[in-house]
């Protein structure tokens, strides 16, 4: 048994979610970088106490916790703030991120997918991917979706698009793309042709860890890996 990586990345209201639970149902190792950047600055962490001391305590909820909304408002207009914070960040998401793919290769899954919305904005990761998979919808869905969902107006909507990078340039990178333009019966099929494929494949990251190495090669594995993902 053999294991590859595949990242999946979309842009904001493309329906990765929608994606994502279609993967989930068919039984797929789905590693959520979302959900781990919200465990990584929960309190008390490391990221939390740095964070803390960079944009001060009014970015906390009375528990606590940040204030996500408050923190992304103030990184939204402000990239130098939006560069610190993933300086941050971005090393803990990592570490956890590693954990969860060797969990995965240990248990001998075809393949894992990483969920992480920018994938293609920070170019480091895909170089570790089989495959990359783009959950992708034409502008004006894009936008009418985002409003629809958000309550934003046009303006407002059409300004957190614009910080993203279009679409239509990822699509350029990704190896596999999802048009999610059309209903959730559309996407449905093609998210099961690509699962399909993927089960078919004959290539692979690392060949599965031996059941007798795998005790002995495990820590010299993270140590490897860790390198090549933080540096």
């Amino acid at each position: 048994s053999t294991m590859f990586l595949v990242g999946l990345s979309g842009g904001i209201a493309s329906g990765k979610s929608t994606v994502v639970a279609v993967l989930r149902e068919l039984g797929c190792a789905v590693i959520d970088a979302d959900v781990i950047a919200r465990q990584v600055v929960q309190p008390h962490s490391k990221a939390h106490q740095q964070i803390l001391q960079h944009f001060g305590t009014e970015i906390l909820l009375e528990n606590g916790e940040i204030n996500r909304e408050a923190l992304g408002n103030i990184i939204f207009s402000q990239p130098e703030k939006r560069r610190l914070l993933n300086s941050i960040t971005h090393p803990e998401i990592l570490k956890e991120m590693l954990k969860q793919v060797l969990k995965y290769f240990v248990l001998g899954y075809r393949y894992v997918i990483l969920d992480i919305p920018l994938l293609f904005e920070t170019r480091g990761l895909t170089r570790f991917m089989k495959y990359t998979v783009l959950v992708y919808c034409d502008p004006p869905t894009q936008l009418a979706r985002l409003m629809k969902r958000s309550g934003l107006g046009a303006a407002e909507a059409e300004a957190r698009i614009s910080s993203q990078l279009p679409l239509d340039e990822k699509r350029k990178w990704a190896t596999h793309v999802i048009d999610n333009s059309g209903d959730r019966e559309s996407t449905r099929r093609q998210v099961l042709r690509l699962h399909a494929r993927l089960e078919d494949s004959l290539d692979f990251l690392w060949a599965r860890l031996a059941v007798g190495t795998a005790v002995a090669g495990l820590g010299g594995m993270v140590f490897l890996l860790l390198r090549h993902f933080i540096s």
